[in-house]
């Protein structure tokens, strides 16, 4: 049997696995994937992960329930060695070991990308994973909490005031989810007023959510403003030292809980520990049909899709445009190269990555929403809808979107839960304390 190794169970990963297992004969290949989460998220509900709209289990997906053909193995790879066929693996426990194969499929996705701004290590957040979504809710939960046992005044206003850094699709759906979420917890806090709340949305561009046109995104700035925020265009943060908040238009502000979202960087791995041909932004260079290398010049028995490769676009009248690194094309891709790794292995042609944007929709909170294909907008309530709708039929498997629903259902009958579960961070506290009084670090 030819040996399949896929590199990363994202969006990608996932799919190629899980279509893979339906399209392979008995005893045709065998399939094996690397990565060091047992789950694929599910990136489109992270901000209403953030809000407690969807429960964070909701929004993962378990890679052994259902890869059950596929051996998965727990573990960061850090090198990849083509020429020779084989893999470095470093597991979460244990001395590094290889993995040899066949065929390699690099799915690595991408990393946070992060610029050198004093304080931000420190202090920021990132949203690309189910535990950064949780660990962001929870704050702001227990800021409240805090805030809320403390007299009117300058800590009491950091406690209240939030800040992402990116003007993105996941930085405005996180910050919209966020304020929503926000200024429904007044109604619990008497003690608190509404004006002392602070949203910073700060993004070094003219324009926010660059997948909409300029007349959307200007809609949405004023929608946001409305409920309350202040976006700051064309604008960087120069310093987040101890969450004091200095921005490059001279405004400053402290700061309780900063969130980063400036977009995707190449993965290093793929960028620096690899004989694959990247490109200069550490991606890898893929064929229109997935197959890394060029028309020219192909590499034989690779394949590449997702975040972290460079595929052609084909569908865009711009020379030498790439796909958008998005849940989308990667879902897409996913799919197209499980079929085209079975159609090789059966002799086949594969077929060419060609995709038609289907428009772009976002939550911008609870009831808010913006939906935008080609000329036609629309925004409000039925945007929001459509959004829910889309990644109901989106997010793989029946069984989860039993859940989400169950979820959404019992929220529009009694509401979102607030409940802030911060404490589960240091789960050793109160053993340790032996009932004293202590405080949670923060």
């Amino acid at each position: 049997m030819r040996r399949i190794l896929i590199v990363g169970g994202g969006y990608a990963g996932f799919y190629a696995a899980w279509k893979l297992e339906r399209k392979l004969r008995s005893g045709e290949a065998e399939v094996t994937l690397v990565d060091p989460r047992p789950y694929m998220t599910y990136q489109p509900f992270l901000p209403e992960v953030v809000a407690g709209s969807v429960e964070a289990r909701h929004a993962a997906v378990s890679l052994r329930r259902h890869l059950r053909r596929t051996r998965v193995v727990a573990g960061t790879v850090t090198a990849i060695d083509h020429e020779h066929r084989v893999v470095t693996v470093q597991p979460a426990d244990g001395d590094t070991f290889e993995v040899t194969y066949d065929l390699i499929v690099v799915t690595a996705g991408a990393v946070t990308r992060k610029i050198p701004v004093p304080g931000i290590a420190e202090q920021a957040i990132g949203l690309k994973h189910v535990e950064e979504a949780v660990a962001i809710r929870d704050q702001l939960l227990t800021a409240f909490d805090r805030a809320a046992a403390l007299p009117p005044g300058p800590r009491r206003r950091k406690l209240l005031t939030v800040t992402f850094v990116g003007g993105g699709f996941s930085g405005v759906e996180g910050f919209g989810e966020l304020l929503s979420l926000a200024t429904a917890l007044f109604k619990r806090y008497p003690e608190l007023r509404r004006d002392e709340l602070g949203f910073h949305l700060v993004e070094a561009s003219g324009r926010i959510l660059p997948e909409v046109t300029d007349r959307p995104g200007r809609w949405v700035v004023r929608s946001l403003e409305q409920r309350g925020a202040h976006v700051h265009l064309k604008t960087q943060v120069t310093s987040a030292v101890d969450g004091h908040v200095v921005l490059s238009t001279g405004v400053e502000f402290d700061s309780e809980l900063i969130i980063w979202t400036v977009g995707n960087g190449g993965n290093p791995v793929i960028g620096r520990h690899t004989d694959l041909p990247v490109d200069e932004r550490g991606l890898v260079v893929v064929r229109p049909d997935l197959r890394i290398g060029t028309e020219s010049d192909p590499v034989p028995d690779a394949w590449a899709a997702g975040d972290d490769a460079a595929v052609p676009d084909l569908a865009s009248a711009v020379p030498g445009a790439r796909t958008v690194p998005n849940a989308q094309n990667a879902y897409r891709q996913g799919k197209l190269l499980a079929h085209n790794l079975v159609a090789t292995l059966r002799g086949r042609e594969p077929k060419k990555y060609v995709h038609h944007s289907l428009g772009a929709v976002a939550t911008l909170g609870l009831g808010h929403g913006i939906f935008q294909y080609r000329r036609i907008v629309i925004t409000g309530l039925p945007a929001w809808l459509m959004h829910r709708g889309y990644h109901m039929l989106a997010v793989p498997s029946w069984e989860r979107k039993a859940r989400v629903f169950a979820i959404w259902l019992t929220a529009a009958l009694f509401g979102r839960d607030t409940l802030s579960l911060a404490a589960v961070q240091h789960p050793r506290a109160a053993f340790v304390s032996g009932g004293e009084p202590s405080v949670l670090p923060e």
